[in-house]
């Protein structure tokens, strides 16, 4: 007989998430390059020049920094922070699990704002930790309710409080008047401010002066913004006294040297962000308008993906993806009718709405109107 882990692993559920599935796209006679992928919600341009030749300026047969110094510098002259508030991970979900291991016990109660990203609840789960979740409801397009909010965190004085915004999969954000609700509310919690999508949301606001408080951390991810989801690399913003606690536990060199030289370089094109902002947000209107005109409900969102309403999001999903395109199915985050879509190219969505348009007509798609 085997050695069985610990009963908190035991019970553990994997968490979906977007991306193809090897496995998948094989049974259907397709291979990863074939696919048209809608489902992460990325950047869906190259990244930025001078990434590619990586290569031949680094050093790979010596450990990398551990302290990620150098990107950690251009991060702290970009926000304008210092560097011993930054802790560079090898993507957000990195730190995720930091965060969750150095603060978070068994008993200990952590609120979750509902429907979000599913590895906040792993993470909490794999210590032992409590989920108390508050839920957004459709008819509100899944807006957070603060009165709500603010009495859970005052009956339940939770350990933690996980909040992504912009939010996924729903894409609602919260003003700066609300999350300083909530910290009102929470003085002896700490405030999880996930800005994984910051970097393509209208009219976001800065955040990096709650950190004064204390008890904040801010996620950030460049795998997002700068199209590196095979590097792995996102970074948190806090209080020195937090970041300190958070380095005791992070694996020494947990960032590559390849992942912090692309952040560097990423992070001198200072226009790239704004070049492909403005042809993402073009992408994303011609969606919404096209997906209106088939019919499709659109749930307004503030950054650039968003939600659509279907009759049944796994089979809405499995019928695009046998003609190489693939959407995420929101079942995972309790939304069996909807799916989550992020704009790419403009070639790539007019193909989108093409297909769409041509399963309608063929009587493939009508069931699937939500």
């Amino acid at each position: 007989m085997s050695l069985p882990p610990k009963p908190e692993v035991d019970k553990l559920k994997v968490c979906p998430h977007g991306g193809p599935n090897w496995a998948e796209l094989e049974a259907l006679g397709l291979t990863p390059e074939e696919v048209i992928d809608f489902s992460v919600s990325s950047n869906p341009f190259p990244p930025p020049p001078g990434i590619k030749g990586i290569f031949d300026t680094i050093v790979i047969d010596r450990y990398p920094d551990s302290e990620s110094t150098e990107l950690k510098q251009c991060l702290s002259e970009i926000l304008g922070v210092a560097p011993d508030n930054i802790l560079a991970g090898s993507g957000s979900m990195e730190l995720i699990r930091l965060i969750a291991t150095t603060y978070f016990g068994r008993g200990d109660s952590v609120l979750i704002l509902e429907p979000t990203f599913g590895e906040y609840e792993v993470a909490c789960q794999v210590v032992g930790a409590k989920i108390v979740k508050q839920w957004g409801k459709a008819e509100d397009c899944f807006a957070l309710r603060m009165e709500e909010a603010v009495s859970i965190i005052r009956r339940r004085h939770p350990r933690g409080i996980f909040i992504c915004n912009p939010n996924n999969p729903t894409g609602q954000y919260l003003s700066q008047s609300q999350v300083e609700m909530v910290l009102d509310s929470s003085r002896d919690s700490l405030l999880i401010l996930d800005e994984a999508y910051i970097a393509f949301t209208a009219e976001s606001w800065p955040s990096t002066d709650l950190i004064s408080r204390g008890n904040v951390i801010i996620l950030r991810s460049m795998t997002k913004d700068y199209a590196l989801a095979g590097l792995r690399l996102g970074y948190a913003i806090a209080s020195e006294e937090v970041i300190q606690n958070l380095r005791k536990v992070c694996p020494p060199w947990n960032v590559n040297v390849v992942a912090q030289k692309a952040g560097v370089i990423a992070l001198k094109d200072t226009d790239y962000l704004q070049r492909c902002e403005s042809e993402i947000r073009q992408a994303k209107q011609f969606l919404t308008d096209e997906l209106g005109r088939l019919g499709f409900t659109v749930i307004p969102s503030k950054t650039n993906f968003f939600l659509v309403r279907v009759a049944d999001a796994t089979a809405f999903r499995t019928a695009l993806l046998r003609h190489g395109i693939m959407v995420r199915d929101c079942t995972s985050f309790g939304l069996p009718r909807y799916v989550r879509i992020a704009p790419r190219t403009m070639t790539q969505c007019q193909k989108l709405i093409t297909t769409l348009k041509a399963l309608k007509d063929k009587g493939e798609l009508g069931a699937s109107i939500g």
